[in-house]
């Protein structure tokens, strides 16, 4: 989060308090984020602090309504190759509905069920036909292609899924910081921090991956791997971290014997295609990466028994609430 100065040319403080919010008629829990002026007293926000205020009680919105996010509504049109205006036609919405919608606008919850059946290639390829003669002959004949294509790689989608379930131990929702859950992401991002940062021991890859979604859950209102947290008595780790490290051809887990032990040190030499994470989320994970490359495996767990996230859930059997990013020390 940016400083933002008072009229004097002084740093404000950035305030952190728990909030109760009432959106579309229900109530829910968050964390107001304002700038606190000690000269006058005055409390301001910005828009950038008024958006991870607002992420934290939509995401939860579309959590409890089972509403699609922002992230995969643009991605069910990228797979169909169909214009957000056909899309709105197809499933019955106005004219412009599915391009606001792809600009953050929460659907209804109507609209959000629509959205999640038409991810069932089979379920939009009727949609398809029931709009046929809306449709000019070669639209319709190229989306109804694209979606048969989609249709007949589903083995791959099965396969991905079957893979997701095996790493993501929790679903997309408060527990994992709301963060997509993709294999290719989560196997990218090993890749990058990697190249970054050279080779990792597995208990520094911990708290890596544990610092850049907790700072990113603090500064967007989201995470990023699509992990959820434990706490362990060698500090924070990612849930099925084991199999999230071995599930990847790309990511080569090595013995190294420190102080007479083994210990297990992750390598690749594959470069990371990051196409698919914004400039909001590389700026974090390089901040991340820069500031704890040349920390030592014992000394990020150091770090991390010092977070307030670790030393509140130590030995509970829930994961760490991404809550807990709001009281974050070590970056």
């Amino acid at each position: 989060m940016n400083t933002l100065m008072n009229s004097a040319g002084k740093p404000m403080r950035l305030v952190y308090t728990p909030d109760v919010v009432t959106y579309r008629g229900e109530k829910f829990n968050c964390i107001h984020l304002t700038y606190h002026d000690d000269d006058s007293g005055e409390e301001f926000t910005t828009t950038e602090s008024d958006t991870v205020w607002f992420n934290q009680v939509t995401n939860q919105y579309r959590e409890r309504h089972g509403i699609p996010f922002t992230d995969e509504i643009v991605a069910l049109r990228e797979k169909y190759g169909v214009s957000a205006a056909k899309m709105s036609l197809i499933l019955g919405f106005g004219a412009n509905q599915y391009r606001l919608y792809e600009d953050g606008e929460v659907p209804s919850e109507s609209n959000g069920k629509m959205i999640r059946g038409a991810m069932n290639p089979r379920v939009f390829l009727d949609l398809v036909r029931s709009t046929r003669n809306q449709l000019s002959e070669r639209d319709y004949e190229k989306i109804t292609a694209n979606v048969e294509r989609v249709i007949s790689d589903s083995l791959d989608w099965k396969n991905d899924l079957w893979t997701a379930s095996l790493l993501f131990r929790s679903g997309r929702g408060l527990q994992n910081g709301f963060a997509p859950q993709s294999t290719v992401r989560l196997k990218n991002l090993l890749l990058y921090v990697l190249d970054k940062m050279g080779e990792v021991f597995q208990t520094k890859m911990n708290k890596v991956l544990f610092y850049i979604d907790f700072l990113s859950y603090r500064e967007r209102g989201m995470a990023i791997s699509g992990l959820a947290y434990n706490a362990i008595d060698f500090g924070p780790v990612p849930q099925r971290w084991d199999r999230v490290y071995s599930a990847f051809d790309e990511v080569i887990p090595q013995p190294r014997m420190v102080f007479g032990q083994e210990s297990i040190v992750l390598t690749t030499a594959c470069k990371a295609d990051m196409s698919s994470f914004t400039e909001k989320e590389l700026e974090l994970i390089d901040f991340v990466c820069a500031k704890m490359k040349n920390l030592s495996a014992h000394d990020i767990s150091e770090l991390s028994h010092n977070e307030p996230a670790w030393k509140n859930h130590l030995h509970q059997s829930e994961t760490i609430p991404y809550s807990e990013a709001f009281g974050l020390l070590g970056v």
